[in-house]
Parts: structure tokens; sequence; C-alpha cells
């Protein structure tokens, strides 16, 4: 994942659109300063919060808070919300 792969929208939010990837059902957002945004790109965080988006169920985005690094499977510091009884 590279910089130029996200949309700023804010001076503290950042997008990966939907169509980054095929299979997203909804965008990732980054919660981040610029600098913050350096240290998590340093590691896969952002691949999991991508991996997040293409979830059954997922609501309107994949959120990354600003501490958000690598976990197992979904990030730590990410947030999603899904519908019942479709998400999981």
């Amino acid at each position: 994942m590279e910089k130029t792969n996200l949309k700023q929208i804010t001076d503290y939010l950042w997008e990966i659109p939907q169509s980054f990837r095929s299979d997203m059902r909804v965008p990732a957002r980054v919660y981040a300063s610029e600098t913050m945004l350096d240290d998590i790109l340093a590691d896969k965080a952002l691949e999991q919060a991508i991996n997040v988006a293409t979830l059954p169920g997922i609501q309107n985005y994949s959120l990354a808070m600003p501490d958000i690094h690598w976990g197992y499977g979904f990030p730590v510091g990410g947030i999603a919300a899904t519908e019942y009884p479709d998400g999981v």
C-alpha cells in the first residue's frame, strides 16, 4: 500500500476508494495525520482494513483509527459495523 492509493478528504481523514479492489463492498477510511499515516503504512494494517471492507453485511466504511496496527485477521484499531443477519 502506498500513500498515492489514498485520497485525502480532510487534514485527518484519508480514504481508500471502493474501486481500489474489486471485492471491496465499501471504502476504507483512515483517521490520521499525514505524519501518522507514514507510520501506519509501514506495516500491513491497511491491507487488513481493505480485507474488512469485503466482509458480508458491512455498512458504510471500514474504519481505521490513528492507532491502527497489524492484528490477527482484523486490524487492531479497526472498526466495522455489519447488518444483522447478513453480517459476520
